[in-house]
């Protein structure tokens, strides 16, 4: 038998998984290689956690997250206002699932972005295709649509990501056109797709920061109806780099 023409053949056929599991068990003495049974259940495996690691890697690249945060990371104290349960209750992105929100607030420095960025790094390892933006990026790139007339070809991609994470909202203006793409971007996701949402401002000010009552209902009542919330507290964790 040709086994390193079987090599050749799985590589041309991008088997990677099985490949690397094939040379292994040719490594093996002869008397420790698995029978063929176990063999074909070793290369089945093999390629498909090959495929998934190459998909999650896929995933977290166009993410574009802003931290390569995990949520063992996350620290849960009393003093944070964050306990394991609450964590636990989005760490296996059944909320994504739900087409349910997040919205992560506290003081700058407080760990709003990186909690964000590690529930999307496990929403790519768990499949789901994820987007973040920090929100003076995406007004930028609403803008930019506009102008360029790609606006709609930007809100279907938008429509069709499990997971928009929308970092800083609140420090930046709203203009009239924002409120409406923004509120449109939430009327095509609401209970289909998840929004987590990060800002220094208490979720109450949100309506005095989009500054249009009528948009404001309409947008708070997409995001806020079930979602689940964190306010966070404690000093600065950047203190900790600086010290």
């Amino acid at each position: 038998m040709n086994t390193q023409n079987t090599i050749y053949e799985l590589e041309r056929l991008k088997l990677t998984g099985m490949k690397q599991m094939y040379s292994s068990i040719l490594s093996l003495p002869v008397q420790d290689q698995p029978d063929i049974h176990h063999f074909m259940a070793q290369l089945t495996e093999s390629e498909l956690q090959a495929r998934l690691h190459n998909r999650t890697q896929m995933y977290l690249k166009i993410s574009k997250l802003r931290y390569d945060a995990v949520m063992e990371q996350i620290q849960c104290t009393p003093q944070r206002n964050l306990t394991k349960e609450s964590i636990a209750a989005i760490a296996d992105c059944g909320f994504i699932k739900r087409g349910e929100n997040i919205l992560i607030t506290g003081a700058a420095g407080c760990g709003k972005s990186f909690l964000a960025c590690a529930v999307g790094r496990q929403a790519c390892a768990f499949g789901y295709k994820t987007f973040y933006f920090a929100m003076s990026k995406f007004l930028e790139k609403i803008s930019i649509c506009k102008l360029e007339g790609t606006l709609l070809k930007f809100l279907s991609l938008i429509e069709k990501t499990n997971l928009l994470i929308l970092d800083d909202f609140g420090l930046h203006p709203l203009d009239a056109n924002a409120r409406l793409t923004l509120l449109q971007i939430l009327e095509d996701r609401y209970g289909k797709r998840s929004t987590i949402i990060t800002s220094q401002l208490p979720v109450t000010n949100w309506y005095q920061y989009i500054n249009e009552s009528t948009i404001a209902d309409a947008i708070m009542d997409r995001l806020a109806g079930a979602a689940h919330r964190f306010d966070l507290k404690g000093e600065s964790l950047r203190k900790k780099y600086i010290n």
